[in-house]
């Protein structure tokens, strides 16, 4: 009976320690050695968030990155595009936030990759942001996702990423 009590007691605890050492994301961010950029104005009209009740619909994003995946850019090229995009979607939603804290879960993601018709890796590439959200919000930044190969992307971005997030009341 002691022995329980005292198992009881120390799950308890350690519980309580790790809730409170948690790690915000923006600790998080600062740990991974990464910056979030300035968040650039639309590049026609519209916005880049519009939120509805608790849930925050982010307009498509891609990095500076540019080329298809599969002709220009290799695999992991294509990867470290659509991770690089991730921080400018961090970006955004710490704009509409004022704390990336509030977001509750990622719901939804759609990854398109501009690739040539070759190429059939596409959740690979997507897997840059998907990793980062991961790494940045933990659980909560584990999705829903489609990966998509398309002919052409504005700009020819090499990626262009939308995210659906809920957040916190």
């Amino acid at each position: 009976m002691k022995n329980t009590l005292i198992a009881a007691v120390i799950l308890c605890l350690t519980g309580f320690l790790s809730t409170a050492m948690a790690q915000t994301p923006e600790e998080k961010i600062k740990q991974l050695g990464l910056e979030i950029p300035e968040v650039s104005q639309p590049i026609a009209n519209y916005v880049k968030w519009k939120q509805v009740g608790n849930l925050l619909y982010l307009s498509g994003s891609g990095p500076s990155v540019l080329g298809k995946v599969g002709a220009d850019l290799t695999k992991e090229q294509g990867y470290d595009a659509a991770r690089e995009t991730g921080l400018g979607i961090i970006a955004v939603i710490k704009a509409a936030t004022g704390d990336l804290s509030r977001v509750k879960q990622f719901v939804k993601v759609l990854g398109m990759v501009n690739s040539a018709p070759e190429f059939t890796a596409h959740p690979a590439v997507i897997n840059g942001f998907s990793d980062l959200m991961v790494e940045v919000f933990g659980e909560k930044g584990k999705h829903a996702r489609s990966a998509v190969g398309v002919a052409a992307l504005p700009n020819n971005m090499a990626v262009e990423i939308e995210v659906i997030v809920e957040l916190e009341n």
